[in-house]
């Protein structure tokens, strides 16, 4: 049976079901239900803007964007978005998807903490940055209503969620504060390090190898 959720439908093709069993088998609660809400979130902000998504795509885009901060999958030497962007690259191809729409995914996962810019690509680029938005920073709450809201968190809560996404995000980058450098990322290690150094960009061309 189809799952609806605000109205949303939770794609039920094999790409979708095998997407959420490796992010429930990989994620913990917090991360599983912040995903979830994503793809509806986006999904009904979608809508709002007449935005046509692919919804598996966009389904496969949200589940996957932040699996570069669990334990099995993040890595410590790049972005902990190219993480996730990189597992579902991979994951798409071997279901069959072209290359093209596979990159679709990838740039959805590897851009969605990169302001305004998704809003200017493909809509299943766009529609992960929109659900990020609204769960994590709570932009245009009024383009999604009461009822929707109350759906939504409904089916996936949200108990002290401000509190840990923040945590979540700083276990997964601890490791890696480079790989911060030009993001908004940097502001959660400066949250928990009180001795963090940023990099400053106008440093790094400044006192770069070239001699003048």
């Amino acid at each position: 049976m189809t799952e609806i959720i605000a109205g949303i439908e939770i794609p039920d093709t094999p790409i979708a079901k095998a997407a959420t069993d490796l992010v429930r088998e990989a994620a913990d609660d917090l991360l599983y239900d912040h995903s979830r809400r994503v793809y509806l979130w986006g999904s009904l902000k979608a809508r709002y803007r007449g935005l046509e998504v692919d919804p598996e795509a966009a389904y496969v885009g949200a589940m996957f964007h932040d699996l570069g901060l669990t334990e099995k999958y993040r890595t410590r030497n790049r972005r902990f978005e190219v993480d996730g962007a990189e597992l579902a690259l991979a994951f798409l191809l071997e279901h069959g998807y072209s290359e093209y729409d596979a990159r679709q995914v990838w740039y959805a996962i590897a851009l969605h903490t990169t302001p305004e810019l998704p809003m200017y690509l493909a809509p299943e680029i766009a529609v992960v940055t929109l659900g990020v938005e609204t769960d994590v920073l709570g932009f245009d709450l009024d383009q999604v209503t009461e009822d929707e809201v109350k759906a939504v968190t409904a089916a996936h809560p949200r108990p002290d969620f401000k509190k840990g996404i923040i945590k979540a995000f700083y276990e997964g980058m601890k490791d890696r504060p480079d790989s911060t450098f030009g993001t908004m990322n940097d502001d959660v290690i400066a949250h928990f390090e009180a001795n963090f150094r940023r990099a400053d960009f106008v440093s790094v061309i400044q006192d770069n190898a070239w001699p003048e």
